[in-house]
């Protein structure tokens, strides 16, 4: 019985034992910084610095945007399944994916219609 388990066991214990080596390495090895100064205490991110954090709110339509890109994005996703079985499929898959297209790309329209993507 150990026999059928021998791979879960040896992957549960490589789970365990790199993240702890690493933790392990990290603290044996890393530099430590002779003393805290202003400027290793301040947030740097992506090669510019934060400063101030700013006061200004966004507005409803920027998180409207955000959302309707979320859930088209989603159901973009829904679309690889489809495509995979299509051949096995066959027209009625055809038939069920244009349909799928259309109530997305009508979606799509009216709520470019609407303006909700203007921000």
């Amino acid at each position: 019985m150990l026999h059928s388990w021998l791979p879960f066991l040896i992957y549960g214990i490589l789970a365990l034992v790199i993240p702890g080596s690493m933790m392990w390495m990290s603290f044996k090895f890393a530099q430590r910084p002779a003393g805290r100064t202003r400027a290793r205490t301040v947030p740097f991110e992506s090669g510019v610095s934060t400063g101030p954090l700013p006061r200004q709110r966004f507005s409803v339509s920027f998180y409207l945007t955000a959302m309707l890109f979320i859930v088209f994005d989603i159901e973009i996703v829904f679309l690889y399944p489809l495509a995979v079985q299509l051949h096995a499929l066959g027209w009625f898959g055809f038939a069920e994916l244009a349909f799928f297209i259309v109530i997305l790309l009508v979606a799509y329209v009216y709520i470019w219609r609407k303006g909700a993507l203007n921000w």
